[in-house]
């Protein structure tokens, strides 16, 4: 049976680094975005320009609907999924908590934590063995911010991470027995965009003094451990949340 996979929010940084990674090793991918079709499409292009298999989905993850179509396309166009990566994330300016409304909370919990929790039913439902499936394997991606705990710049979205790490270890028992393993990945400081996002492009250059390798972190280094959970190589770990920040 042929591998796929797919990872949320695949377009940019980690999410494109872990697409073509995995399609360099054999994986069949789906590129899910939000809104960014152009970089979407030029994961895409990349992958089958290098040989291997990709297709671009948009869907928003924090809507049941989308998340369903966007599996059912899958399954449609790829094959049953073998893999899950959710990846999509997203962060506001940095507030202290003063600042922070319910609006942004809402935004915030619906993405990070939402999200994963149905793309991760989604996945459930097809790689189950009482299910009639074949096994699978997930892995969420949290962040070193839910140890660290965020406060002063990003409180809620620190939250919204330590949400991960419980439904990481509460899913993994879940289905322990249904052939499917759940772990995560906690990120450091990695250069991505999502640094911008939250109003500080050079934020990884400024904190890169606190992590003891000294430097902050690839795309392509988180990619390699998020598809080393996936491979048969971690085949006896399920529940682990593994830190990629160098020592931090």
């Amino acid at each position: 049976m042929a591998s796929v996979l797919i990872i949320t929010g695949g377009g940019r940084g980690i999410g494109a680094a872990t697409a073509r990674i995995a399609a360099a090793r054999g994986y069949a991918v789906c590129v899910n975005y939000a809104s960014n079709r152009e970089a979407a499409d030029g994961v895409v292009a990349d992958i089958a320009k290098a040989g291997g298999r990709a297709i671009a989905v948009q869907a928003d993850v924090s809507d049941e609907s989308e998340v369903a179509r966007l599996f059912q396309t899958v399954d449609k166009e790829l094959g049953t999924v073998t893999s899950l990566v959710n990846n999509a994330g997203v962060i506001d300016k940095q507030a202290r908590l003063a600042e922070i409304g319910s609006a942004r909370l809402a935004r915030m919990f619906a993405t990070n934590v939402t999200g994963p929790f149905l793309c991760a039913r989604e996945a459930v439902r097809r790689m189950s063995t009482k299910q009639g499936g074949a096994g699978g394997g997930i892995v969420n991606v949290s962040s070193a911010a839910s140890r660290i705990g965020g406060g002063g710049e990003y409180l809620d979205y620190a939250a919204s991470k330590g949400a991960i790490d419980t439904f990481t270890l509460g899913l993994a028992k879940e289905v322990a027995l249904e052939g499917i393993r759940v772990n995560a990945v906690r990120p450091g400081i990695i250069y991505t965009e999502i640094h911008a996002a939250g109003g500080e492009p050079g934020r990884v250059d400024r904190m890169k003094s606190f992590v003891p390798l000294g430097r902050g972190g690839q795309p392509e280094e988180v990619a390699a451990a998020i598809l080393w959970l996936l491979s048969g190589e971690a085949s006896y770990i399920t529940g682990t949340i593994l830190d990629v920040a160098g020592g931090r």
